[in-house]
């Protein structure tokens, strides 16, 4: 249920239809949610609900919080319009806030059916207790704690990230100080597999299985690739960024494509052995959409809030999380392919190779009241090599180069698949931009999810959805 920004920056004030809409949507989620316990929890239904009072939260939070934030200095200006008025910052904190509560008080659904089990339905509950169990407690031998503690972990490690991004947004930390704390962040839950699950083999695809053999044992170096997925994909949301609605829509695709291929695996009859990883998969994702989608109604264009790094850094580690104790980081990184590209595009002023400046965002043209690509100027001419690399891009369309009379490179645009988008399809309006991003970012998705379910099996023989994890 998506309720489109229509209020005025300068007040905090909902109106009445928002309201009654957000007001109706929460009094029917409560009633979902008090249904449940009439059966065995229905915790996927419960988690819906809890999505769409977070969606409400979210969207109201947002709104009534907006002058407060400016006031304590979060706020910045629109650059990317003629009239550059501020408006509120790091709005994705909201998020973060309201999702990791939704996720926390939705921990009893999940484990509704083992708590009666092991109490009421285990017959613990009226017998009498020795003062061995006063003293030591229940041992309630048929509760799945293995479930619960990759639940708490993944709220953990994504509260911590959460955390960063907040003093990102506060402190504007330095790239490199803060490149590696998502991984450090993502050691609960690294703990949690290794505990649970601890398989650090893969199977070789059939081409080269004469070489390396039906399964190749990665041990350590499996870790070190969760480690680096839990790295890139905070980091992938935040560089992929600088117009209005691209951070917030681009998680909103990825997370409904996710949530697709969870739903595809659940139509498989129960028990199977991949439906609790991508059970709990949806219970993570599905309140994100929320609270996503309240925010994306107040950040696409034109933009009433900015989601600050918060926002990129909590999207990233949900994807993360999901993906590493769901068992399907390959997967991800199918429907991450435009931020791989992203990422690999930016390594030469990432890592200073080439100029960097500090913002590399489209540039704005108030004549035309469309987005260009931006420049870095070399005042000086680049070093022979580095100019025969940005010259060879250039040839390549793969950047746009300006050189003097005497060929001497004097600006290159940036190193973003945004400025490359408008190096390639020339200027657009800031929305058009984003939309047409979106499209390729949807498009891009759900090639990659139909080459893991149409070419797995010819690679591998054997694919998870027919009973091989």
């Amino acid at each position: 249920m998506a309720i489109r920004a229509t209020m005025p920056t300068s007040t905090s004030a909902l109106s009445f239809t928002e309201t009654l809409s957000l007001l109706a949507l929460s009094v029917a989620c409560f009633a979902v949610i008090a249904n449940t316990f009439q059966g065995d929890g229905a915790p996927l239904i419960a988690s819906l609900a809890f999505s769409g009072i977070a969606f409400a939260t979210s969207y109201s939070m947002i709104r009534w919080l907006g002058p407060t934030f400016m006031k304590a200095g979060l706020k910045g200006k629109d650059m990317s319009k003629a009239h550059k008025k501020e408006i509120p910052e790091t709005m994705g904190a909201v998020c973060a806030v309201v999702y990791l509560l939704a996720v926390t008080i939705f921990i009893p659904f999940p484990f509704y059916k083992d708590i009666v089990a092991a109490t009421s339905g285990g017959g613990n509950r009226d017998v009498v207790q020795t003062i061995e169990n006063v003293q030591t407690g229940r041992f309630l031998h048929r509760f799945p704690h293995n479930k619960l503690a990759a639940y708490l972990s993944a709220i953990l490690t994504i509260q911590s990230v959460s955390i960063l991004g907040i003093g990102d947004d506060l402190f504007d930390i330095r790239w490199r100080h803060k490149f590696f704390i998502p991984g450090i962040a993502s050691i609960p839950l690294l703990i949690i597999y290794f505990v649970d699950f601890g398989v650090t083999h893969i199977v070789v695809p059939i081409p080269l299985r004469p070489y390396l053999g039906e399964l190749l044992q990665l041990g350590f170096l499996y870790y070190l690739y969760m480690f680096a997925i839990a790295i890139f994909c905070p980091n992938s949301i935040n560089i992929l960024a600088g117009i209005n609605g691209i951070e917030v829509s681009q998680s909103l695709v990825i997370a409904v494509l996710l949530a697709l291929n969870d739903c595809y695996y659940l139509l498989n009859p129960y028990p199977h052995p991949a439906t609790d990883s991508h059970l709990f998969s949806l219970y993570m994702l599905l309140p994100f959409i929320g609270v996503s989608l309240a925010l994306w109604c107040h950040n696409w264009y034109p933009s009433k809030v900015f989601v600050g790094d918060t926002y990129c850094y909590f999207a990233g580690m949900v994807f993360a999380v999901v993906s590493i104790l769901g068992h399907f980081s390959k997967t991800l990184l199918l429907l991450l392919i435009p931020q791989i590209f992203n990422f690999l595009y930016s390594v030469p002023q990432l890592f200073h190779i080439v100029q960097c400046p500090r913002h590399r965002l489209p540039r704005f043209n108030s004549r035309t009241n469309l987005m260009e690509p931006s420049v870095t100027e070399w005042q000086y001419p680049p070093k022979p090599i580095i100019s025969v690399f940005l010259k060879l891009l250039d040839k390549l369309y793969l950047l746009r180069v300006t050189t003097n009379q005497e060929g001497q490179i004097t600006e290159s645009t940036n190193f973003t698949l945004l400025n490359l988008w408008l190096v390639w399809f020339g200027p657009k309006r800031e929305d058009r931009l984003a939309m047409e991003l979106l499209a390729m970012q949807t498009v891009v998705g759900f090639l990659g999810l139909f080459i893991r379910h149409n070419f797995a099996m010819v690679l591998f023989e054997k694919d998870n959805l027919y009973g091989v994890v």
